[in-house]
């Protein structure tokens, strides 16, 4: 399988805000936390129909405008929190331009089959023992 390499650093947009959490004062005034932006749409680095896969793979988390947004705040510097948007908006692009292998129908086989329904019999003998007993109909 070929492991595909994408780097999309160049068209992210970022924002910054205060993380929540802890943190004492630093929190209140150091704004570490970072939103990234990924204008699918307006990408240079993606054919349309890499565009397209993306859109249809990741449509959860693409808002109205065709951009997809991640948020990162887990660790304490700008920096590292912008490396992990990164890192993470071109994970989410790599793993939805892979093509899946398509799945192969398969039958059961016989033994399965035969499996199977000797499991029922047993569960339904065992279900069979929790009804109420028919005094009518005791022989």
């Amino acid at each position: 399988m070929i492991k595909l390499i994408m780097d999309v650093s160049r068209e992210i947009i970022f924002k910054t805000t205060r993380s929540s959490g802890k943190g004492g004062q630093n929190v209140n005034k150091v704004e570490t936390a970072v939103v990234a932006y990924f204008d699918i749409t307006a990408s240079s680095l993606l054919t349309p129909e890499q565009k397209s896969r993306v859109y249809h793979r990741l449509s959860t988390r693409i808002n109205a405008n065709g951009v997809l947004q991640v948020r990162s705040k887990s660790h304490r510097t700008q920096l590292e929190n912008k490396e992990d948007a990164v890192r993470k908006i071109n994970a989410l692009v790599v793993q939805a331009l892979q093509v899946r292998k398509p799945r192969i129908a398969t039958t059961a086989t016989r033994a399965s089959i035969e499996k199977r329904i000797e499991r029922k019999k047993k569960e339904s003998v065992k279900k069979s023992f929790r009804r109420k007993i028919d005094k009518n109909n005791l022989e």
